[in-house]
């Protein structure tokens, strides 16, 4: 009787747990270490690639030399396996003292130090999905404390080896714990992914006033098949998901597998191109000191992070989904630009698709664009005037569109080498049509 007291007072007092950490009012960019590198622990045979506080220095040391991070790219974050097997005299975490000799505070200041930040991993429940101790109900207070006391920028609270009513007090009662440290820690919740990502079962606005971020959905594995499904769970449910995005709080998808074994060229500006117009956070999941230099420049493309990072924070969705294999997508973003993508779910050819921008619901005038994997101009457009685009096999084109006008020019942001958390405009000048376009 007592916890289901405590169950219905936090849904209908969700005030009284809001997330106050003024974090992520764009969506978060680093490297996680999951996907790729999974819970290989074994550091006397595969030293490289074991996790261990070698990995994270390593590739925080990418992120900071190798441009990275001036794009946007500054959460190294921590994934399952990287504690002791048991807490402390003093009822702590610890990490693994063998891989992790430093300690986690040690590592953060490491992190720190290059002006990245450190995210770090939790499990509400008995155990983590990998078999290490969980944070039970009883141990979310002394948890979050110890996570501000290293010096954690971020923690992603997942869900296994626990149970609804478990979830439905701990992510709210965690909120609470990590406002009470009094650092600003953003937090990723996986309670969506367990209770089915849809409604009844998940309240959204009650997410958005507790999380940071949530994983509604399964996690992503090195492949098209998997990317694909993501895609198609997102959008069959848009109507739903869309609304709850925004600044602060934003629908999770999963990390990026750019540069890992399982895509191909064109697929990989698939999976940046749909994740920047779903305003998805862009964790990368793979090896940074041995990535190939394809993979690099899609996930350096400063179009498609710019889109990404639109203040705004409005997600997009999929306009149009063809009977021949080609879906639209749009995304509204500041100062009347948009962007389009055009996504081809053929495995045969390159699909000529035909269109105009009345057709996409335009409003009528002419308009500028700008090819963002091309990284180029394109010529102006009338609303009314159709075009073709050719769309490679499970390929994309991506274009940032903006209404020409004979206003005087702002520097376009979004192309300095340089980018700053504003990309598109600045509140304080004039809307402007990028010269590149």
């Amino acid at each position: 009787m007592q916890k289901t007291a405590v169950v219905l007072l936090l849904a209908f007092s969700a005030t009284t747990f809001a997330l106050d950490n003024g974090l992520m009012r764009t969506p978060p960019m680093g490297w996680l270490a999951w996907e790729r590198f999974r819970c290989d622990i074994d550091c006397d045979n595969d030293p490289k690639n074991c996790i261990s506080e070698s990995l994270f220095k390593d590739m925080a040391d990418r992120l900071a030399e190798d441009g990275w991070r001036e794009l946007g790219y500054v959460y190294v974050n921590i994934d399952d396996c990287w504690s002791s097997k048991q807490r402390d005299a003093q009822g702590r975490l610890q990490p693994d003292p063998k891989r992790f000799p430093g300690g986690i505070a040690n590592l953060a200041r490491y992190v720190h130090d290059r002006g990245l930040k450190l995210g770090i991993y939790g499990d509400l429940g008995t155990y983590t999905c990998g078999g290490y101790p969980g944070t039970t109900l009883d141990k979310i207070e002394i948890d979050a404390q110890t996570f501000a006391d290293w010096g954690i920028d971020m923690l992603k609270l997942d869900g296994c080896y626990s149970n609804a009513t478990d979830q439905e007090m701990g992510y709210p009662l965690m909120t609470k714990a990590l406002n009470a440290t009094g650092r600003p820690i953003g937090y990723s919740c996986s309670w969506p992914a367990y209770q089915g990502g849809l409604p009844p079962a998940v309240n959204y606005t009650l997410l958005g006033e507790i999380c940071n971020l949530w994983r509604n959905y399964g996690d992503i594995q090195d492949s098209w098949d998997s990317v694909l499904n993501i895609v198609d769970w997102f959008t069959d449910h848009q109507d739903i998901l869309q609304p709850a995005a925004g600044p602060g709080q934003w629908n999770d998808p999963d990390m990026l597998i750019i540069g890992d074994y399982g895509l191909s060229t064109d697929q990989s500006r698939s999976q940046m191109a749909l994740w920047a117009i779903m305003a998805a956070p862009l964790f990368m999941s793979n090896d940074l000191r041995t990535l190939n230099s394809g993979a690099r420049a899609i996930l350096q493309n400063k179009g498609a992070i710019a889109i990404n990072q639109d203040p705004l924070g409005i997600q997009g969705r999929r306009l149009i989904k063809e009977k021949s294999g080609i879906d639209v997508f749009w995304r509204p973003l500041s100062n009347g630009a948009s962007a389009l993508v055009f996504f081809s779910r053929r495995t045969d050819m390159p699909y000529r698709y035909q269109t105009s921008l009345k057709a996409l619901n335009y409003t009528p005038g002419t308009y500028k664009l700008y090819d963002v994997f091309l990284e180029k101009s394109l010529p102006e457009v009338k609303d009314a005037t159709d075009f073709v685009v050719s769309v490679n096999p499970t390929g994309v084109v991506m274009w940032y569109v903006y209404p020409s006008t004979k206003q005087e020019d702002v520097e376009p942001v979004h192309l300095k080498s340089k980018l700053t958390r504003s990309m598109f405009l600045q509140k304080d000048r004039k809307p402007y049509s990028p010269d590149i376009l």
